[in-house]
């Protein structure tokens, strides 16, 4: 192996190509290429299919492919911004391989890949793709060791992510517990936004406040305003840090609007409201890392909410291209 050259990950056979073709239209499936393992790279998407660390029961390793699957179907252009994505150098870069039984092991194939691909690549831009929302503790500590200074978390999620790590092990509950115990990340570098009633417990908020992490409600999104409450996400997260890591679970979104989440909810944040928030978010140039996670195709009629999470990618890229 070359130095200038690191090897694919997996990277399954996915259908990438439209039944109609337009000389004038540019589908995502045509930009967000596979990588040939070579070729100079801003932005990769890369897989992390990993759900059997989920509470609830959850396909969730199947949504990097499904969302593969969904790249012919959308174009790159943003009518909103007048951005076309197609100008910025990105590649798909395939999967992260996962052990079929051991968890842990699964939990450090992340951790190590993403620690392989940063050294090699040590200006790319992830955009990760779960998988359940376990991912983002091994994915955050191979993105913390990009930097020599501290990191920041801008959550978006109906849940804290802060049970214990005695009573299961590392679950999708417990990333953002699993990154404090560890020392990776500081609690006054965290921000959550979109947390919801009746989806968490009072000994784990009070946990999250000891800790120092600062919350936005769901309810208060909605009173108060998403671009407000992002600004302040970020300057929370961006004070003392030098870098930012943005991790979205699909079920902050209201049930109207996914369907095909695990842990469904009433009265959560809309549509509008989520693509707002991650173009703000992809706008600030100390945002250096992005995840999305929690949803399953299984459950999702229509792949409705599969669909939704590639706009919420794109919606963020878009975001990064007008920095």
């Amino acid at each position: 192996m070359s130095s200038n050259r690191i090897e694919l990950l997996n990277l399954p056979e996915i259908v990438r190509q439209s039944n109609w073709k337009d000389r004038y239209e540019t589908k995502v499936s045509q930009w967000l290429t596979p990588w040939d393992g070579a070729a100079h790279v801003d932005y990769g998407f890369i897989g992390v299919p990993l759900s059997k660390t989920s509470i609830s029961p959850s396909a969730a390793a199947m949504t990097p492919n499904a969302l593969r699957e969904l790249f012919a179907n959308v174009t790159t252009y943003s009518i909103d911004h007048d951005v076309d994505l197609q100008e910025l150098i990105a590649h798909d870069l395939g999967d992260i391989q996962m052990h079929v039984t051991d968890l842990l092991r699964c939990h450090a194939n992340i951790e190590q890949g993403l620690t392989n691909i940063y050294e090699k690549m040590p200006h790319l831009f992830p955009i990760i793709a779960g998988g359940d929302h376990s991912i983002t503790c091994p994915s955050v500590k191979a993105f913390k060791k990009r930097y020599a200074g501290k990191v920041g978390i801008v959550q978006i999620d109906s849940h804290m992510d802060v049970r214990n790590l005695d009573d299961g092990g590392p679950t999708n509950g417990t990333p953002i517990r699993g990154l404090l115990e560890s020392g990776t990340v500081e609690g006054m570098h965290i921000a959550q936004i979109g947390i919801h009633s009746f989806a968490n417990s009072k000994p784990y908020r009070e946990y999250a406040v000891s800790q120092g992490i600062t919350q936005f409600t769901a309810r208060q999104v909605a009173r108060e305003g998403v671009e407000t409450l992002v600004a302040q996400a970020l300057e929370i997260a961006g004070n003392g840090t030098e870098a930012i890591y943005v991790t979205v679970d699909m079920d902050v979104l209201d049930q109207a609007f996914a369907p095909g989440v695990p842990a469904m909810v009433p009265g959560a944040m809309t549509s509008w409201q989520l693509i707002d928030a991650v173009f703000l978010l992809g706008q600030h140039p100390k945002v250096k890392g992005f995840d999305i996670v929690c949803v399953d195709p299984l459950q999702d009629p229509r792949r409705a909410t599969v669909r939704m999470t590639l706009h919420v990618i794109l919606s963020f890229l878009v975001g990064c291209m007008k920095r």
